[in-house]
């Protein structure tokens, strides 16, 4: 399959890999054709890689949702979101919808999709944020001319999603790995191990992901160093990781820290790349 260069990610995401590329492919194994991405978020890797067969999973239902709108019913979303306003009054009336559980649960798919879409362009930061019930509780970003339509890229992605063989789950990760093969390539994107007592970083969803969850994580990796499948792992580089996975092979990289509501305070902070293999 020729790349497209049009395939990129649909929204920003916390944690989203596309400036670490440069770093991370280069240690990825040669010729993938089958991929698996159980923390998916963004989608910066699969969109760069474009395998012909993947199976993307997030624990965020609406995230993908809406990738799977995009796949099914792309011109229809298009056409949704051009009827949206950068306002702010319009913002939170659209952020609002899942105050009412009922209501939300019967919207239509796409309608979801749309919602979440146009939160993440107009949302401040690109901060895709939950409290305790579920609620989107990003505030309005005041931006002058967010691109909510990006329509090239949301026909380039559904291309993709139909030209190449994609499942889409939203299920726990474990399922995922449990079924995956040595045939097939795993890129591991969890949510990262707070490098202090005040970074974590637990809006993604209701139920965080905390360090009783990493080590389940590593038990997962484990499991699949010993059915011979390859994978790789980013995290922060806390000297708790670096204890989980001390038996695998760890490289340092700089990212940028893009989610903070300190301006100054997202600079540079190492991560680590873990891999099973030379």
């Amino acid at each position: 399959m020729i790349k497209k260069p049009l395939v990129q990610p649909v929204v920003k995401w916390v944690g989203g890999k596309r400036q670490l590329l440069p770093n991370l492919i280069p240690l990825f194994p040669e010729g993938i054709s089958s991929y698996c991405e159980p923390f998916f978020g963004g989608g910066a890797v699969l969109f760069n890689l474009q395998p012909d067969q993947a199976h993307i999973n997030d624990i965020n239902e609406d995230l993908m949702n809406m990738y799977t709108v995009i796949r099914d019913n792309v011109e229809e979303l298009i056409a949704l979101l051009s009827q949206y306003r950068n306002e702010v009054d319009f913002f939170y009336a659209i952020r609002d919808w899942d105050r009412d559980k009922e209501h939300y649960d019967k919207l239509d798919n796409i309608f979801k999709a749309s919602r979440l879409i146009y939160l993440n362009k107009t949302c401040y930061n690109g901060l895709f944020r939950v409290n305790n019930a579920g609620e989107f509780n990003t505030p309005y970003g005041y931006y002058k001319n967010p691109n909510i339509v990006n329509a090239p890229v949301l026909r380039a992605v559904h291309e993709y999603l139909n030209s190449a063989k994609v499942t889409i789950t939203s299920v726990d990760y474990s399922e995922i790995l449990s079924s995956v093969t040595p045939s097939t390539f795993v890129y591991l994107d969890p949510p990262y191990d707070p490098v202090s007592d005040t970074a974590s970083f637990t809006g993604y969803s209701k139920t965080g992901f905390n360090r009783d969850e990493q080590i389940r994580l590593r038990e997962q990796c484990d499991e699949l160093d010993r059915k011979g499948v390859k994978f790789v792992l980013s995290n922060s580089a806390t000297p708790f990781i670096f204890e989980l996975y001390s038996k695998y092979k760890i490289s340092r990289v700089q990212a940028k820290r893009i989610v903070n509501s300190v301006a100054s305070k997202r600079g540079d902070i190492e991560e680590v790349i873990i891999r099973n293999y030379e």
